[in-house]
């Protein structure tokens, strides 16, 4: 085994990925999540494509105590992912308190008992939310962060500023936070993707839901933003390549590759699409018409935003390479195996 690594949030849309390509990559991981917004059977899954069960701890990151015992029960771990977070941009709007209190008092936590425990690598799983509204597209690290538009963002921006200054005060850490784009899909086998508890908050699980007929009809959020079809454009990444830009980013610190304790990469594919075109896409790769309509816009939402993802593509040696198309057609083979499953 190359390495021990924590995936907090591990049963999650981009953890159980994640996990996957850790195994398959020759690492053993050890899952932590309190299964909010996820479920066990997950597990089975990871298992099935890699053979391996992953060890899985049913708990809350945001309680220091779970975590100090998950490290004196599992030693040897010399590696974190975090994933662990309430990540939805509407609902965030609306339930500040509880973003704020989730996602920082996690990162808190982890910071905190990492030295303690020996911990060399934290990757963290921030947003391209934290450059709020760009000046220009694509956009590369070096862009100005701006005023979040939404608690969600917010939380990230602060987040990145506590990893900042714990490295600065010489913490004996190492940390690359990535900047997610809009990842999707699921994993080709179909024994993984995106399954949120109740009614998605996401895109891309609401749209297939509309398409199995389980929702009635996908609502666009706008179609007077200033793009050329009036909807929001974003970098929409396949949720394997992203999965793989964390075994990337975490080999980077643990063979003392970086070039400082503290690195920063977009992960995106460095197109843009809208909204609308994704919901093309998405009929035209399945041959599936999806019910929709146009309803007002959704507060806290950016209007545009793609990737630069050169700094990524040359120093973590990682590219996006799955299609729009595939990508698609990966979202609704796992609905149609959800719908088998008799799960939805």
């Amino acid at each position: 085994m190359k390495g021990k690594i924590l995936v907090t949030g591990g049963t999650g849309f981009i953890g159980s990925h994640t996990t996957v390509e850790l195994q398959n990559a020759g690492y053993e991981v050890v899952i932590i999540d309190n299964l909010s917004n996820s479920n066990r059977e997950v597990l089975d899954g990871i298992e099935h494509i890699t053979g391996i069960r992953p060890v899985f701890v049913e708990g809350d990151c945001a309680n220091i105590d779970t975590l100090r015992q998950l490290f004196k029960e599992n030693p040897g771990i010399n590696g974190i992912i975090d994933f662990a977070a309430s990540k939805a941009v509407g609902e965030s709007v609306h339930k500040p308190i509880l973003y704020y209190r989730n996602n920082l008092n996690i990162l808190l936590n982890l910071l905190d008992l990492m030295p303690e425990f020996g911990v060399k690598g934290f990757v963290f799983s921030s947003s391209c939310t934290v450059y709020g509204e760009p000046d220009v597209n694509p956009i590369t690290e070096d862009a100005p962060i701006k005023k979040a538009t939404s608690p969600y963002g917010e939380t990230k921006q602060v987040s990145e500023d506590i990893i900042h200054d714990v490295i600065v005060s010489g913490s004996p850490i190492k940390a690359i936070i990535l900047r997610y784009f809009n990842p999707i899909g699921a994993h080709p086998s179909g024994e993984i993707g995106e399954l949120p508890n109740g009614v998605p908050q996401n895109l891309v699980p609401y749209l297939t839901q509309t398409a199995i007929g389980i929702r009635k009809e996908l609502s666009i959020f706008g179609d007077d933003y200033p793009t050329p079809d009036g909807s929001c454009i974003r970098d929409f990444i396949n949720i394997v390549d992203l999965a793989k830009a964390h075994v990337k980013a975490l080999e980077r610190m643990l063979d003392d590759k970086s070039d400082s304790n503290l690195e920063y990469f977009n992960i995106g594919t460095g197109e843009g699409l809208s909204v609308l075109q994704l919901l093309h896409a998405f009929e035209s790769a399945t041959g599936v018409k999806v019910p929709h309509r146009i309803v007002g816009r959704r507060e806290g939402d950016i209007v545009k935003i793609w990737a630069d993802p050169t700094k990524a593509n040359t120093v973590l040696g990682w590219k996006a390479e799955v299609s729009i198309a595939d990508t698609m057609r990966s979202a609704w083979n796992w609905q149609k195996k959800l719908r088998e499953r008799g799960i939805m």
